[in-house]
């Protein structure tokens, strides 16, 4: 069974991924972190982040791997923390929105998926990638409460510039951001995760076979 979640930036999407895959005994897939090794690998190997092109070749010749643990590694090197630097996030969007490396990354998270079992977060996860997912989740909250949680998430910036990140974020995923029609919306914005991640179990619970 496939869960995929999908969202803006704060709506909780990583936090409500991870809980529900532990709790489900499912294994977790963050397929923004696929982007962020991306960005890292070409920051270490200076290919330049405006050329698409080489960008996805770089991405095809070193496919991202999560480990039972929901670790990242590319290139035989974990990545898991360095991803998550402020500099990664900067960057990442300028990334993420070459199509050519979009196509190369859609490729691998049908592979991660095939395996079955698994909650999986992203962009345009049950739209494009995985559209036949079992459970689609788009999970949305108020601006203030975003900015909020991702001002908890990255406490050593700012929150003027964190402001303006989310705000970025936002229209650079304008394109992606879309729920699939067949998709549950859950508004996240006074729920507490448990309450959240309680009621997507219920529904995949549902989808499960007698």
């Amino acid at each position: 069974m496939i869960v995929a979640i999908d969202g803006p930036a704060g709506a909780g999407k990583s936090t409500v991924a991870q809980r529900l895959a532990e709790r489900l005994g499912f294994r977790y897939l963050d397929t923004g972190a696929m982007y962020r090794a991306l960005t890292w690998l070409a920051m270490q190997r200076a290919v330049p982040l405006a050329e698409g092109e080489r960008l996805a070749e770089l991405a095809a010749e070193n496919p991202v791997v999560f480990d039972e643990r929901g670790r990242v590694f590319i290139a035989d090197t974990d990545v898991t923390a360095s991803i998550r630097e402020s500099r990664i996030d900067r960057l990442v969007p300028v990334v993420a929105r070459h199509q050519p490396v979009r196509k190369v990354m859609r490729v691998r998270q049908r592979e991660l998926g095939e395996a079955g079992d698994a909650v999986i977060e992203g962009r345009d996860i049950g739209t494009v990638v995985l559209p036949n997912a079992d459970v689609k989740i788009y999970l949305v909250a108020d601006t203030s409460t975003r900015a909020r949680r991702r001002m908890a998430e990255r406490p050593g910036i700012g929150a003027d510039a964190l402001a303006t990140d989310l705000r970025l974020r936002d229209e650079s995923d304008a394109a992606q951001m879309r729920s699939a029609p067949d998709a549950e919306t859950i508004d996240t914005t006074d729920l507490e995760v448990e309450d959240v991640v309680g009621r997507i179990e219920e529904l995949v619970r549902t989808h499960q076979p007698a």
